[in-house]
């Protein structure tokens, strides 16, 4: 696999793009705005002014679209990817989609003789810079294999999830347990502050109160060997967001995020499992 194209509207990751092209890849291009993408072409990127000729010829498609009306655009549209790419080709959408539409372009494909993984992103152009992109695959593993020079040429960590649409499922549980960390810091920052604390030397500790992450990774460990037993570690955990919910409480902060984790647990309590320990999490998260 040595020639690939590479669709970007509205994005591009050019950083992804110039480090297929170190890697040895040719790389077409094609994107909304030439004048974008300039830099790129000067380093060696071949541009072409429509999707339809930028795939001829070319053993792998991927796509890095932004939205999944995007998505729909550059596939589903007449004359796009779908009507010209060459039979056998690899189509790879490395777009943050709807699972949905992951399984609608992996069963379209192939039955146009096309092999199809979703394969979205985190860590996006800035993660393909620094080293330390995360791509996460959904389809086939003979295709995922396959794709594997192309998937090693930009990232640093990649997974395959499972079928078709395995990839955006885990991209999407990336992004809640993105939403989860942010709310947290901001409730922590509301708390501290309410408390007249200096929130700047709070974030500089941060990476102190990250050495409980330690733990957590030899908790996760256990819940994928198997071994649920109870955690120390949780029961305290669990305790000390109590005492910080009662003490907001009182000072008529209000942390929503906090509170409904904590309801979660009592309501799992209630079903029977334990003292809030790693079998009442692994529930919940089941």
């Amino acid at each position: 696999m040595k020639k690939v194209a590479w669709i970007g509207v509205g994005i591009m990751g050019k950083s992804m793009v110039r480090n297929l092209m170190k890697a040895g890849f040719e790389l077409h291009i094609y994107a909304r705005t030439r004048a974008k993408v300039e830099d790129v072409i000067g380093e060696g990127a071949v541009f072409h002014d429509t999707i339809g000729d930028c795939v001829k010829g070319c053993e792998a498609v991927i796509t890095m679209v932004g939205f999944p009306k995007d998505v729909e655009e550059v596939y589903f549209t007449p004359g796009n990817i779908l009507d010209s790419a060459e039979p056998g080709a690899y189509l790879i959408d490395m777009t943050t989609t709807s699972p949905a539409l992951a399984e609608k372009l992996y069963a379209e494909g192939v039955k146009r003789g096309y092999r199809v993984v979703d394969a979205p992103v985190t860590g996006g152009d800035t993660g393909a810079k620094a080293g330390t992109l995360s791509i996460l695959v959904g389809g086939e593993q003979e295709d995922f294999e396959a794709c594997m020079p192309l998937f090693q040429a930009m990232g640093t960590n990649i997974n395959h999830q499972g079928k078709a649409g395995c990839g955006q499922h885990a991209k999407m549980a990336n992004q809640i347990m993105i939403a989860g960390t942010l709310s947290g810091v901001c409730e922590a920052l509301t708390y501290a502050k309410a408390k007249g604390l200096d929130p700047h030397v709070l974030i500089s500790s941060l990476a102190t109160g990250a050495a409980g992450s330690k733990q957590l990774d030899a908790f996760g460990e256990k819940i994928v060997a198997g071994d649920y037993a109870p955690g120390f570690f949780l029961k305290h955990f669990v305790k000390d967001m109590g005492l910080a919910l009662e003490e907001a409480q009182r000072s008529g902060i209000t942390l929503d995020i906090l509170a409904q984790v904590l309801e979660n647990y009592k309501n799992l309590e209630g079903e029977g499992y334990g003292d809030l320990g790693t079998q009442a999490l692994i529930k919940h998260y089941q």
